[in-house]
């Protein structure tokens, strides 16, 4: 019984080990984390007019007037 030699794989290229993009945010953005403070809802004053943003339990932001 005669025996053959192992087939040769083709080399593959290795994983890419670069992290995962982030998104291209545009100047002056802030995260809502920073607005916020720990808080659930902050007032933001805007041309003399009061807004609420608040961060519901879903995670989603509502501002109000």
């Amino acid at each position: 019984m005669q025996t053959s030699a192992p087939l040769a794989l083709p080399k593959t290229a290795p994983l890419s080990t670069a992290s995962t993009p982030q998104p291209v945010c545009p100047a002056g953005t802030l995260e809502s984390s920073e607005l916020l403070q720990g808080a659930k809802a902050v007032s933001i004053l805007h041309n003399g007019a009061i807004y609420r943003l608040q961060a519901t339990k879903l995670g989603k932001l509502i501002l109000t007037k």
